[in-house]
């Protein structure tokens, strides 16, 4: 089964690369199908620690999210698409749960926002190190504020530039706020949008005709 989870209107101008960058309120157009993951839950998601750059492992139910979407892309016919994934381990894990007897294309341009100094760290720490922060669950922006950390622009330019490079029709494995980025550039969303799109583990994210369908079982 599969959850509508973002729908638009005007794909826009087709011609030229299937991932030309829209002004806001405007779709990317997208000539096939992208299937979007992110991957699944870590030992540090749980503890609600920052990866970041970092890594932690799969706990047991973040293993089986991997395989579940594994099933799920099968189930939509897209199984032998090209892989592309994070180079970061909790990625790699994932895609290879999903999908073993696929050899994914790794691509640094997927990683997770780089977090700088608050890596490795809590909710509760990085508001007692930086209160003005606004460091919560439920918003990626007052990540790019990080001491030494990544800019959201230059988080934007290298997702526009994976989109811009790789084929529509593919399989995306990366991270929560890399997936958020992603389709949000796809649909034209502002970042204030792109900020409510929701970023779950265990799901997959299809993106196709100027909407993008939430596959889950």
């Amino acid at each position: 089964m599969f959850r509508r989870s973002t729908d638009t209107v005007n794909a826009g101008d087709s011609r030229g690369s299937p991932w030309l960058k829209p002004s806001v309120g405007q779709t990317t157009p997208i000539e096939g199908t992208m299937f979007i993951l992110r991957h699944g839950e870590t030992v540090w998601n749980v503890l609600g620690r920052m990866q970041g750059g970092l890594d932690s492992p799969l706990t047991e139910r973040g293993r089986a999210q991997a395989v579940r979407q594994g099933e799920i892309l099968r189930a939509a016919g897209a199984a032998s698409l090209p892989v592309y994934c994070s180079p970061q381990g909790r990625a790699l894990e994932t895609a290879k749960l999903a999908l073993p007897e696929v050899r994914p294309i790794t691509d640094a341009r997927l990683a997770e926002v780089a977090m700088g100094d608050w890596q490795g760290l809590g909710y509760d720490d990085i508001l007692r190190a930086a209160p003005d922060a606004g460091a919560n669950p439920g918003s990626f922006l007052w990540k790019f504020s990080a001491p030494r950390g990544e800019r959201l622009e230059e988080m934007q330019a290298r997702v526009a530039s994976f989109l811009a490079a790789v084929p529509a029709a593919s399989i995306v494995v990366t991270h929560g706020v890399t997936s958020q980025l992603l389709r949000g550039a796809i649909l034209g969303l502002s970042i204030e949008e792109t900020d409510l799109l929701d970023d779950r583990q265990g799901v997959v994210y299809r993106a196709r005709e100027g909407r993008v369908d939430m596959l889950e079982r």
